[in-house]
């Protein structure tokens, strides 16, 4: 007997190009583009406007013949936080989108996969890369695209803390790394048995992690893993707050006063200080604007806990798209997260007869719409030089990404480790991911 199964792990954002509209966000300079990729830049730039009747037929012409060519072996993914033309192009040209978690597994699950284009983050592209199968490369459509958060919880900033602690604390010592870090992170979970976990899993990750009896260094964001050890009741006496990128790697334990060693030492969870500039933008007093206007207030965990014991719901991208989805016509919301996945969200509301606005909204804010610059360093003359390059048998090798890489987000550079170091860089990353996947699963009660 066949056994088939049907993969819904994504489906169609329901976010649709109008005619007439602009489809694109403020145009980047020329100099931002990699040498190989000037020529199709130059292009777009010379377009007389970027309504969709312009932009589609340039795009077209180099998109179409690639998925003619490459069929089911190719790829296409970006991220809920893209800005809406990378959304809405990505799913034209047969792409998906998704959150962190989903995008994780694409190429895990799509073996005839060949060929993974991401238009996302670097974080991101990286952990695809280290659940693929060996017969997959995938490419990232702009290396420099990553996460400020992230680049206060470099390798470097962390493995010295790693080593202290690990030395204070032997084998009782257990790593839950948040999916917004790189491959060589998420190693130091995976050597001491711990998991990667994301915004839609990270309770029930750090309630595994908590049942195995050791002491946890949550490795970013402190607002996820203190919302996390809030919804798991642990108190807040039983959390040591540890500093972020060049505070937190020159804190040392023998430079801390006694009462904070004794504090340290007594707590279940040490959260690493790294954090995401946009949800810490979001107040309380926000909250309790929009809900006085009648709205319903939704937020993601990465918003300062007292932000999130105060809306009306929290939770990962995947989640806050599913309430836009599933909302009444008539209904209003308030959504506390980027804000391309806000005006993203706001357009397909409108279709639905559903209002909504971005929670920093409020008046006298000076954070209204506040959208991640560094995510959003993927265009339309990224996706299509990208995919023609690769047709043509001229990928760039600085936009494949293999497990381990570091790359600079400032200057483009990249940092390749050697084959002895990748591998185990894959085997301890890739045994973190793999932890993740079965907590979820044992979850979901799949």
């Amino acid at each position: 007997m066949t056994t088939r199964s049907l993969d819904r792990s994504v489906r169609f954002s329901g976010i649709e190009i109008v005619p007439e509209v602009p489809l694109c966000q403020t145009d980047l300079p020329l100099d931002r583009y990699q040498e190989e990729f000037q020529p199709y830049a130059e292009e777009y730039l010379a377009l007389p406007d970027r309504t969709p009747e312009t932009v589609l037929p340039w795009m077209d012409s180099y998109l179409k013949p690639a998925c003619d060519e490459f069929g089911d072996q190719m790829m296409l993914l970006a991220h809920y936080y893209m800005g809406g033309e990378i959304v809405k192009l990505v799913e034209r040209y047969g792409g998906r989108i998704a959150d962190s978690y989903e995008l994780a597994l694409q190429a895990r699950q799509h073996s005839q996969v060949k060929w993974v284009i991401e238009s996302a983050v670097h974080f991101m592209a990286e952990s695809i890369a280290t659940l693929a199968h060996p017969t997959q490369t995938v490419y990232i459509t702009n290396p420099r695209a990553g996460c400020t958060m992230e680049m206060f919880a470099k390798e470097h900033h962390i493995a010295p803390v790693f080593e202290e602690l690990r030395e204070r604390y032997g084998d009782d010592l257990l790593v839950v790394a948040y999916m917004n870090t790189s491959g060589r992170v998420k190693a130091l979970a995976g050597k001491t048995g711990g998991a990667v976990c994301t915004s839609s899993n990270a309770r029930h990750v750090l309630g595994w992690a908590r049942n195995q009896g050791k002491k946890i260094f949550f490795v970013p964001d402190r607002h996820l893993g203190e919302v996390a050890c809030w919804q798991l009741g642990i108190p807040t006496e039983a959390q040591f707050q540890w500093g972020g990128g060049v505070e937190g790697m020159q804190q040392r334990v023998s430079k801390l006063s006694e009462k904070e060693r004794e504090a340290l030492d007594r707590a279940e969870v040490i959260h690493w200080g790294s954090f995401c500039g946009v949800h810490t933008v979001f107040q309380p007093a926000m909250v309790e604007h929009w809900r006085s206007a009648g709205y319903r207030t939704l937020v993601h965990p990465e918003c300062p806990l007292a932000v999130v014991r105060c809306a009306d719901g929290a939770g990962s991208t995947k989640y806050l798209w599913n309430e836009v989805l599933q909302a009444e016509p008539g209904s209003k919301l308030a959504i506390a997260t980027e804000g391309h996945f806000v005006r993203n969200a706001r357009q397909l509301a409108e279709q639905r007869g559903v209002e909504v606005v971005h929670l920093a909204e409020v008046p006298g804010s000076q954070a209204q719409g506040c959208g991640c610059a560094t995510m959003s360093r993927n265009d339309p003359p990224h996706l299509v030089a990208m995919v023609d390059l690769l047709r043509r048998g001229k990928a760039p090798d600085l936009n494949r990404v293999e497990v381990g890489d570091s790359v600079d987000e400032a200057t483009g550079y990249r940092e390749r480790l050697d084959p002895e170091e990748q591998e185990e860089v894959r085997r301890d990353a890739r045994a973190a991911l793999e932890r993740m996947v079965q907590v979820t699963e044992a979850a979901q009660g799949t």
